[in-house]
């Protein structure tokens, strides 16, 4: 029974700093867009920025 001092305190501190941590992440807008990081993995800005020719060829590896 003397376990019980110990590990409801600690139960209660624990979940107390989890919703802690929601309140933050809320109060810091960690939520507000959901579905924009999924889709900007999924384009390719990296291709338009570059459009010279050389940027088009496979460059093979030097062997000396």
């Amino acid at each position: 029974m003397n376990i019980l001092v110990i590990l409801f305190p600690l139960a209660l501190g624990l979940g107390l700093a989890g919703l802690a941590g929601f309140f933050w992440c809320m109060r810091t807008g960690q939520y507000n867009d959901l579905e924009g990081s999924g889709w900007r993995v999924l384009q390719d800005d990296d291709l338009a920025d570059d459009q010279s020719p050389q940027a088009n060829t496979i460059r093979q590896p030097e062997r000396a």
